[in-house]
């Protein structure tokens, strides 16, 4: 097993690892819209912040040598479920004709005020 602590100016900035390699999956944890490169917290429309979450599992894949098509399992936290025909409207163009198994799980509140994150599980 290899825990990966950051990837370019993403880290985890708790316990826990940015994501993990086991065998040939990768466990990416929940990312949320901050920009790899200065680590800024892009709040916005919900539409800004969830291409900006998927971006980042995105870079966080290619990293550790897997895509975004070899995603096997996506979670999404909402923060507002009435924004989801918004959240999968970007998912949709995000991942075209690739449907990984997904689950959505509406929450109340999101750290630092997000309104959405998203976990993934791929294969490298």
């Amino acid at each position: 097993m290899e825990s990966i602590f950051k990837v370019g100016n993403l880290k985890s900035n708790g316990h826990y690892a940015l994501a993990t390699i086991h065998k040939d999956t990768v466990y990416v944890s929940g990312q949320f819209s901050i920009d790899p490169v200065t680590q800024e917290k892009k709040f916005g429309m919900i539409e800004e912040e969830t291409l900006q979450a998927l971006e980042n599992v995105e870079y966080i894949l290619k990293e550790v040598g897997s895509r975004k098509d070899q995603i096997l399992r996506m979670t999404l936290y909402v923060s507002d479920i009435q924004l989801w025909d918004r959240v999968d409207s970007v998912y949709k163009r995000f991942f075209g004709n690739h449907k990984p198994a997904r689950s959505v799980v509406p929450t109340n509140k999101l750290h630092y005020g997000f309104q959405i994150e998203v976990e993934a599980i791929a294969y490298i």
